[in-house]
């Protein structure tokens, strides 16, 4: 080995070596200070902080409101207090609630997770003003970060690149139209503070600037009580690429590499991912540089990411944002690069340097991470509350598997906060064996009793221009058809759920009673029913939109002769179904060929999850049950009906009104989500009943309307 190559190994591990002792040092003045912390917050992050913290030594304090009494994170923490009803601006958001508490329980410092109250700077000035450390940046850098239209004109003088757009203090309508004419259709309305893509609208022409823009408002204003909008130019197909960095009091700033979140809907982040696809050493130093140089501008503290939107048919970036928190998707950058941010915010807080500096600081592998969220993708992605009835999650195995929820089976989705059920974080070698790690596991991630986006983010997985790391802001909008197709369902998996039933049936009948008329169980008797071979029994199945209909005749104990929808030959299907862990696994021979998938029911419904996708058959109730039902909900272009459970945000007509179909008649807000019902007909309102502020349950007729005759 040649000399130089020996010093500069030496160089390494004394480098590696001074790493490792300011380490020691920084862990000893995080847990000397910091002897106690409040959490003020909820689920996943919730659990995500008290883990640190207990591998710290620290003790944690949780808040909770009434529905969160039993949730996970109440579990976990040391101790946990009540901080009021349900909605969060009578919980969460109480300020003074939180700092009562924090000096009860005797904490040091308050971390604020993401969300709720960790950018917001009147509650880090309490912090300071009650001598509680805020575990988040000073006052001043998330007011001026905060707020967008002061953060893009900050950046503009520190040099950094801003989009063009307006950032005036001209609310009027009449300035916003005027301006947006200048910057040219399509653009982007944005809100000023918060986001995740509340208050954000895309507008394509000056026709329904206004609507959006009032629409926008309102969201705004209830999410972060500002009403305040800006203007963008909205670039087409952009990548939304950010970069983590890390400063301490002592003048050291870093970054943390970049993370690409351009996979969207609703402008609200699906799958991100670390390092970003396609970006050159050149560029990834550029990104690094800027969002270092964007800190300093604000003299930044502690974790944050600086978010940069792309241009990828030129490869030039634009500020777009900076956000003065831990990131939802930090667990990617701590899967590349070993390390544990909230360890480092909780250093950095208590006085300490940055654990390493910049060169020190290098990446590995790929990672991503996916979010499992509550809701109905080929609903528009419609989020949804209720009960998680079954659950059964990806083993974590250290670096290469991590599930951060804090939702467990039998906990509930609450209305009042947003749908995400968990992250799933893989690592690989490549992005190539992560995105496969990816979608194995997501095959062991099942999940019943509400809709999730599982089998979605499963399909985009699978899609050739993802694999191919070809992706842009818009890439769910252009390919929708592609990722959300009619579903066809191969008769071996019609098949395996009638089989499933049968054998779920029999369970029960030997339950309640060894005697039974149904020539189908295996309980029935011998010389009796069971000699009627010819006898045939038709099971009736709704998937998606489908009708499916499957004929089954018995051919001796345990085996069963079945025809799908009077199609193709009869086929001969045996099998067996046995309790495992928490579900039932249903072994199936059909033709000789044997597969296994586990089985959920749920009151009328199958869920069948194989080892590629999830199947849900729900049993159509009896004709009179059908009859009654279809009675009762038979859509009604004159029936305005909330399409989920929440709260009625805003009301736009009154009895006597005329609208024309399409009009917004109702905003319904669940789940930090804003719902605009709209007239199905032309017509007079003739009933309103709902008023602002009501807790409405789904498909609660909202409005009703005289229809027009034309």
């Amino acid at each position: 080995m040649r000399r130089a190559e020996k010093i500069r190994i030496s160089i390494l591990q004394w480098s590696r070596l001074s790493s490792y002792v300011r380490n020691l040092h920084n862990s000893r003045i995080a847990s000397n200070r910091f002897n106690k912390i409040l959490i003020a917050n909820r689920g996943e992050i919730a659990c995500r902080v008290i883990r640190t913290a207990k591998k710290l030594g620290i003790r944690t304090v949780a808040i909770y409101s009434d529905v969160d009494r039993d949730n996970l994170h109440v579990e976990q923490a040391d101790e946990a207090y009540c901080i009021g009803p349900a909605p969060s601006n009578q919980s969460y958001l109480r300020q003074d609630k939180i700092i009562f508490i924090a000096k009860k329980s005797k904490c040091q410092a308050i971390h604020p997770g993401y969300g709720f109250l960790s950018e917001n700077a009147e509650f880090a000035e309490l912090c300071q003003k009650e001598n509680i450390t805020f575990i988040g940046p000073p006052a001043n850098a998330i007011k001026n970060m905060g707020i967008k239209s002061t953060s893009k004109n900050m950046m503009i003088k520190a040099g950094v690149p801003v989009i063009a757009g307006y950032h005036g203090d001209d609310q009027s309508n009449e300035t916003l139209l005027l301006e947006a004419k200048k910057i040219g259709f399509p653009l982007m309305i944005k809100a000023i503070r918060g986001g995740g893509g509340k208050g954000m609208r895309i507008v394509s022409k000056e026709s329904e600037f206004i609507e959006a823009l009032e629409s926008a408002r309102t969201e705004s204003e209830k999410a972060f009580g500002d009403s305040a909008i800006l203007l963008e130019q909205y670039i087409s197909n952009p990548r939304h690429i950010e970069v983590q960095i890390f400063a301490d009091i002592h003048g050291n700033i870093i970054h943390l590499f970049e993370r690409d979140c351009s996979i969207q809907r609703r402008h609200q982040k699906v799958i991100e991912e670390a390092p970003a696809p396609g970006i050159s050493a050149n560029l990834r130093s550029d990104l690094g540089t800027t969002a270092v140089q964007a800190a300093k501008a604000v003299g930044y503290v502690g974790a944050g990411t600086v978010e940069f939107i792309m241009d990828p048919n030129r490869n030039s970036f634009y500020f777009m944002e900076m956000n003065t928190r831990l990131q939802v998707e930090h667990p990617v950058t701590e899967a590349i690069t070993g390390l544990d941010l909230v360890e480092w915010q909780l250093r950095v807080a208590a006085g300490g340097e940055l654990p390493l500096e910049q060169t020190e600081i290098t990446f590995q592998g790929h990672a991503f991470e996916a979010r499992i969220y509550a809701e109905n993708p080929r609903k528009n992605f419609l989020p949804g509350a209720g009960k998680v009835s079954y659950m059964r999650i990806p083993e974590s195995l250290s670096k290469t598997i991590r599930v951060e929820t804090g939702i467990r089976e039998k906990d509930e989705v609450s209305v009042h906060y947003d749908p995400m059920i968990a992250k799933l974080i893989v690592w690989g070698k490549d992005r190539q064996e992560a995105l496969a790690i990816l979608r194995l596991q997501l095959n062991d991630y099942n999940i019943a009793g509400l809709d999730t986006n599982i089998e979605f983010i499963k399909d985009l997985c699978s899609h050739s221009n993802f694999w191919q790391g070809q992706i842009h802001t818009g890439f769910i909008e252009e390919h929708y058809r592609e990722l959300l197709p009619n579903l066809h369902v191969p008769s071996e998996i019609a098949a395996q759920a009638t089989l499933a039933l049968i054998l779920y049936d029999d369970t029960h009948s030997l339950q309640s009673s060894f005697k039974t008329n149904d020539p189908f169980s295996p309980f029935a008797t011998e010389i009796g029913l069971r000699l009627n071979y010819t006898l045939t029994r038709t099971f009736s199945f709704n998937v998606g939109e489908d009708d499916i209909k499957v004929e089954v005749r018995y051919v001796e104990p345990e085996i069963y002769s079945m025809r799908i929808n009077q199609i193709g030959p009869w086929r001969r299907i045996t099998g067996t179904l046995k309790r495992k862990e928490n579900s039932l696994e249903l072994c199936t021979e059909i033709d000789e060929t044997i597969t296994k998938a586990r089985i959920i029911k749920i009151y009328n419904k199958i869920h069948l999850f194989t080892k590629d996708r999830e199947w849900q058959f729900d049993i159509p109730p009896t004709k009179f049950l059908s009859k009654l039902t279809n009675n009762q909900t038979e859509l009604d272009p004159c029936k305005a009906l909330s399409p989920m459970p929440g709260f009625v945000g805003k009301l736009f007509v009154a009895k006597g009104d005329t609208v024309k179909i399409g009009d917004a008649l109702v905003v319904i807000n669940a789940m930090k989500m804003e719902h605009i019902v709209r007239a199905s007909t032309s017509g007079i309102v003739e009933s309103v009943s709902c008023s602002i502020g009501d807790n409405v349950p789904k498909d609660k007729v909202l409005v009703k309307l005289i229809k027009s005759i034309s």
